[in-house]
């Protein structure tokens, strides 16, 4: 089979290709997302309106949060963002799954004692609370029997107070399936009907870190953000992958080839906003992605944050983008030319004044800005108005 470029001139955004999408979304493009953190949901949610094709590949690299306390227990890579994914792409109509998308959304609460919860979750094992009792067999079964794998492998000291279902769900699939999270994504994603593809970047109990231009390194994600510790007070020089959260050398991993034959294929690849370095970057550091991504001949879109992020540190907007292709080109090759790599940058009109346009130009990177925030959205991008710009790409 031969493959062709073919050019052709952009309406943005589109309203035709966007109608056309709004009334046939089985039949939307697929979109590619390097996305981590709940940053993103929200126009998700908005997404699969428009098309059931979206393809999200995310860092299982957190470190705080819910996800720590199943990483701690159990050693495994993190499943709190894949699941707050699923959940947002999840089928919300009369077609959907109602009663198992109330069950997975479902946290125990943070002010009962321990044997109050452990009680609830044996009446889920048994099938007598209301929640899992609402659903229908065959599914009951399978959700029953991931519960039960996480329940024995459940650490007598394990806190289940304001614990997620959907995680434990998770937790417990990934046990049952020889510690590997793909197959236990893909039946949660069936189970609640997700309309797109979410998929780990790779299946990995790998930790971020990164080194400050101080010198100074930091392990783990939840030291990252701001959220969880002190925001980062020097910019961030390099980041990396390493086995524990006690630091150590820099270990490769490589992504799978279907994971780059989607990366290779997808009708628009978007680097999306999100926490710089712990969402986006940590995508692209596995081995195969930006070679991938250079292979592909389709636009690739880069959304800045608009909102504070304490990893952009230092960093002016043009920074930004030099970052990102400095880490896609250490897999891609220093002589990738940038048009492989990155094509437009689409931000809010407001944010756009603060870029450099002639830098961008130079780099061969068409700067565009749009009305994409709302009264209602503010400090973040509008999910309808972001949705629909990105469609009219493709």
């Amino acid at each position: 089979m031969q493959q062709f470029s073919v050019s052709r001139g952009l309406n943005l955004p589109d309203p035709v290709r966007i109608s056309r999408y709004k009334r046939l979304p089985e039949l939307g493009p697929a979109v590619l997302f390097f996305s981590g953190g709940s940053a993103l949901n929200p126009t998700a949610r908005v997404l699969k309106q428009y098309t059931q094709n979206s393809i999200h590949l995310m860092t299982p690299f957190d470190s705080g949060g819910s996800s720590a306390v199943l990483r701690h227990a159990f050693g495994m890579p993190a499943i709190g963002d894949l699941r707050s994914r699923l959940i947002a792409l999840a089928d919300e109509s009369v077609l959907g799954q109602s009663e198992i998308y109330r069950l997975f959304t479902h946290r125990f609460p943070k002010n009962a004692s321990l044997e109050e919860l452990h009680g609830e979750l044996v009446d889920m094992l048994e099938g007598h609370d209301q929640l899992i009792a609402r659903v229908p067999n065959p599914m009951r079964r399978l959700i029953r029997h991931q519960l039960a794998f996480f329940h024995d492998a459940m650490p007598s000291d394990f806190d289940l107070r304001g614990a997620s279902i959907g995680n434990l769900i998770l937790a417990g699939g990934y046990l049952n399936n020889n510690q590997k999270l793909d197959p236990i994504i893909f039946l949660f994603s069936k189970l609640v009907n997700t309309l797109g593809t979410v998929l780990a970047t790779v299946d990995a109990r790998l930790h971020l870190a990164v080194e400050l231009e101080s010198g100074e390194i930091i392990v783990g994600q939840h030291n990252m953000t701001g959220k969880e510790t002190s925001p980062i007070a020097s910019r961030i020089k390099r980041t990396y992958l390493t086995r524990s959260l006690a630091g150590g050398d820099p270990v490769e991993i490589e992504v799978t080839p279907k994971k780059q034959h989607l990366i290779e294929t997808a009708d628009m690849i978007c680097y999306p906003p999100g926490s710089f370095h712990s969402s986006l970057i940590a995508n692209l550091l596995p081995k195969g992605v930006g070679k991938s991504i250079a292979r592909s001949p389709n636009p690739k879109v880069y959304v800045p944050n608009l909102g504070n992020d304490p990893e952009q540190f230092g960093m002016s907007p043009n920074e930004t983008v030099d970052a990102l292709l400095k880490h896609l080109r250490a897999d891609a090759g220093e002589d990738t030319p940038t048009d492989k790599l990155l094509n437009f940058v689409v931000t809010d009109e407001k944010h756009a004044a603060e870029f450099d346009w002639a830098e961008l130009e130079a780099q061969g990177v068409s700067l565009i800005g749009a009305d994409l925030t709302s009264t209602a959205s503010l400090p973040y991008y509008d999910p309808e108005k972001l949705v629909c710009m990105l469609l009219s790409f493709t």
